[in-house]
């Protein structure tokens, strides 16, 4: 077969085996040259050895066999062997589909060197390059795009950025930065840069980048990133004009009203945002994620109608069915039906919303006198699901704890550990079921124990030194514990806590008070509130402590930590 009857046979065979590949804007194989122009001349086809119509070939027809690195190792080699940018762009559209990286950038790069007119093969490349963290050459790559008038992505490389480190990003700024002196005004390097701002923690350089540069008409993303900076910043008041205004102008764009919905949300404007969240089902009727969303903003509304109708629509659907089930167990319980509620959380299946529902069910089950009931339940799950075995325990002991049955508890985690000796949780939850029995030598045994085997565990050692400070007067090895599981969790309010606590039983009543003060402002917690107050007490600052005493004894007036504290130093029940 001669070299012209083998090239129009592999045409026509290689044009029939498109349909394997996702990519179908990918190439034929024979196009030698650039995509033409409309006053372009004829395409132009190469003339291939027939090693490589038979390599090419070889890769369409195993592709068709789901064979897809044999497909990428021909067309790689070929196009390293061809320079052929045809060859090169399937090449590339393969690897992309199938996530091989390195193919990806090699093969990008060659269709980018090969057709040095085509802008999609300079994005192509630059995006690639960018994705290797090569900003520099990425950034020239592009730049070619930005000459040629095609659309840039020079976003895609800032954001692409935001895992780098400071020097690496202050070079991309600053590569940036040049562009912008050449081509000033333009959007996409403009809001790129606003990026990068962002990420290296400029929130009020970028904010003041987009507020002197507006965006040009059908520009969202530099609107929506504005927003979001108007909100870190605490002007989040800000933020919802300017988005009001922009969707005036662009009543159709679903970032714009998503991002709006989302901030009425966070900013706890329930009806607002229920408002917001309807139009865009409404707008986009089969997206199931903006119903669902719907049907939460509906439930934090306490709009219960509303929100089952939307939830019963996702179960029909086939969408979100557990958490439909799971948040439909939840309106059964805020309408006094316990049996509606166990029902729908009886639906729920293995997953993320798997062990909540098994958690309600348990609750619901041991407060209505049915822990037979609860325990059978919760044993036939661990049967069905041994991979949630010891989170079915967990929620058994401490769903019997919290309903006053600690001895049926502490049987379920003793017939646990039995099972799971070397489950760390368990072990933990057992100690902190032994301090409520007044079991300090178990409780400590089995922290030391976590100990022995997780020197670094924070949350144990913050617990035996919290309640060694508080139970014992083995004060100076509490602080030693403490002051370990600060140095690992320097930010976590339950160890400023114990910190603050064992300063406070050691006499050191400043810095005891500024521990307890750091807390409770990460933290605001009633125990938190009645530890602070009792050193204020004791550092002669009565008022101030009856104050925070109050505030919190307004968001739990049952709190018997805060009872007891304000009787004890007191003498009265009430302030």
């Amino acid at each position: 077969m001669n070299r012209t009857s083998a090239l129009f046979l592999a045409v026509a065979l290689l044009q029939g085996c498109q349909s394997w590949s996702p990519q179908q804007q990918a190439a034929p194989v024979p196009v030698a040259q650039p995509a033409p122009t409309p006053d372009a001349e004829p395409q132009v086809y190469g003339s291939f050895t027939e090693e490589t119509v038979f390599s090419l070939l070889s890769a369409e027809l195993a592709g068709q066999r789901n064979r897809f690195d044999i497909a990428l190792d021909n067309y790689v080699d070929q196009a390293r062997k061809t320079q052929d940018p045809a060859v090169a762009e399937r090449a590339f559209r393969i690897a992309e589909y199938l996530g091989a990286d390195p193919s990806a950038l090699e093969t990008s790069l060659l269709w980018a060197k090969n057709a040095p007119t085509d802008l999609d093969a300079q994005r192509a490349a630059a995006i690639q390059l960018a994705r290797n963290g090569d900003y520099d050459e990425s950034l020239q790559y592009m730049e070619k795009v930005l000459q040629g008038q095609g659309d840039t992505h020079f976003d895609f490389l800032a954001l692409s950025a935001a895992d780098t480190d400071e020097s690496t990003r202050q070079g991309l700024l600053q590569s940036f930065e040049r562009l912008l002196q050449k081509y000033p005004g333009n959007g996409q390097l403009i809001f790129g840069k606003a990026l990068l701002l962002q990420q290296g923690g400029d929130g009020q350089g970028a904010l003041a980048l987009l507020e002197s540069n507006p965006p040009q008409d059908g520009e969202i993303a530099p609107i929506l990133l504005r927003a979001r900076l108007l909100a870190s910043l605490d002007r989040g008041s800000e933020a919802l004009p300017l988005l009001e205004k922009n969707l005036k102008k662009y009543p159709e764009d679903k970032r714009l009203r998503l991002t709006y919905a989302r901030m009425l949300v966070e900013q706890n404007r329930m009806d607002d945002a229920k408002v917001q969240f309807s139009t865009l089902v409404q707008q986009y009727p089969d997206d199931d994620e903006l119903r669902y969303s719907l049907a939460l903003v509906c439930l934090e509304a306490k709009a219960w109608d509303e929100a089952y109708s939307y939830l019963q629509e996702l179960v029909e659907r086939g969408s979100h069915v557990d958490s439909a089930h799971l948040n439909l167990g939840r309106i059964a319980e805020e309408r006094g039906n316990p049996q509606a509620a166990l029902d729908e959380y009886t639906q729920v299946g293995p997953g993320t919303d798997f062990l909540p529902a098994q958690l309600r069910q348990a609750d619901i089950l041991i407060a209505n006198g049915r822990a037979v009931e609860a325990s059978r339940r919760l044993a036939e799950a661990r049967s069905n699901q041994p991979d949630y075995a010891i989170q079915l325990y967990l929620i058994e002991a401490e769903t019997l704890a919290n309903n006053d049955k600690t001895q049926d508890a502490w049987l379920v985690l003793q017939n646990a550990i039995k099972q799971n000796p070397d489950d760390l949780n368990l072990l933990y939850t057992r100690s902190m079921l032994a301090e409520k029995r007044n079991d300090l030598v178990q409780m400590e045994k089995d922290l030391r124990a976590i100990l022995a085997r997780e020197p670094n565990n924070a949350m144990a050692l913050n617990a035996l030194g919290y309640t060694l400070s508080d139970r014992t007067t083995r004060f100076e090895e509490a602080r030693t514990l403490i002051e370990k599981a600060h140095s690992l969790n320097p930010e976590d309010p339950a160890v400023l806590d114990s910190l603050g606590w064992v300063n406070y039983r050691l006499g050191n009543l400043d810095a005891a008070e500024r521990y307890l003060r750091s807390a409770l402002e990460r933290f605001p917690d009633h125990e938190v509130a009645a530890h602070l107050g009792e050193v204020l007490w004791a550092n002669g600052k009565q008022r101030e402590a009856k104050k925070i005493w109050g505030k919190a004894l307004q968001e739990q007036p049952d709190s018997p930590i805060l009872r007891s504290t304000i009787l004890r130093l007191t003498g009265s029940e009430t302030l």
